[in-house]
């Protein structure tokens, strides 16, 4: 005689085994598990329904919202995949479109540039009056090599690096050098200065599907772009 399954059985939570499944990738692994636990859970159903009790029949209406809820949740993987996959075809076509820049001076957001030609073009912009400003070189170890004082009035500064560290020393082209600049006003507080960058475009990829300048070495994301410009700056 078959054991009759009480209507108790433990059944498969839909929103707790495809949590890790729901994510903006879409990934195949994700729908693989999801639709593992959807025929283990029909699996289940089907075996409950055909040994449970007819004194104690199980409650449909339950087995019905959980079906439900895997539907739901198999939905929106769909959603999240098609999604995932137009944010990566609009990229390539960004990085498609914009493949007209390499060897353009560009200006972008940000405080990295690379040495060329011995020389790092920087600016930094100040939105109020400062009583002290220090403007810093960073190499890629993170050590300053170069310091200075900078501008105090409120406003847009170029300030172009001449590649020498302290001791007059000229740093090898090709390296990454970061900016930095502290200011404090009359009172002590400091002031937070925006900075940008300059450098020529060497090439257009798509980094985590976002449209990328690799700018001599730079990863600038399109939408750091401020606009093309003539190499033009005040020496350090």
């Amino acid at each position: 005689m078959t054991t009759p399954i009480s209507s108790t059985t433990a059944v498969p939570n839909p929103a707790a085994n495809t949590n890790s499944s729901a994510d903006t990738n879409g990934s195949t692994d994700g729908i693989l598990n999801f639709t593992q636990n959807f025929n283990t859970f029909l699996t289940l159903l089907t075996t409950q329904m055909k040994n449970q009790d007819p004194l104690n029949p199980m409650d449909s209406n339950q087995f019905t919202q959980q079906l439900v809820e895997f539907s739901q949740v198999e939905q929106q993987i769909k959603t999240n995949s098609q999604l995932s996959t137009m944010i990566s075809n609009q990229a390539g076509s960004e990085a498609l479109s914009a493949q007209s820049m390499v060897g353009q001076t560009i200006q972008y957001s940000g405080s990295q540039a690379v040495l060329q030609n011995g020389q790092a073009q920087f600016s930094y912009t100040l939105p109020s009056n400062a009583s002290a400003v220090s403007v810093s070189i960073q190499d890629a170890n993170g050590s300053t090599i170069f310091s200075g004082s900078g501008q105090t009035t409120a406003g847009t500064y170029n300030f172009t690096w001449n590649g020498q560290n302290n001791a007059g020393q000229q740093q090898p082209d090709g390296g990454v050098y970061t900016i930095n600049v502290q200011a404090m006003d009359s009172n002590g507080k400091p002031i937070t200065a925006t900075t940008t960058a300059t450098g020529v475009v060497t090439g257009v990829s798509v980094e985590n599907n976002v449209a990328t300048f690799n700018v001599s070495g730079v990863q600038v994301p399109m939408n750091q772009l401020i606009g093309i410009v003539q190499p033009s700056s005040t020496s350090a």
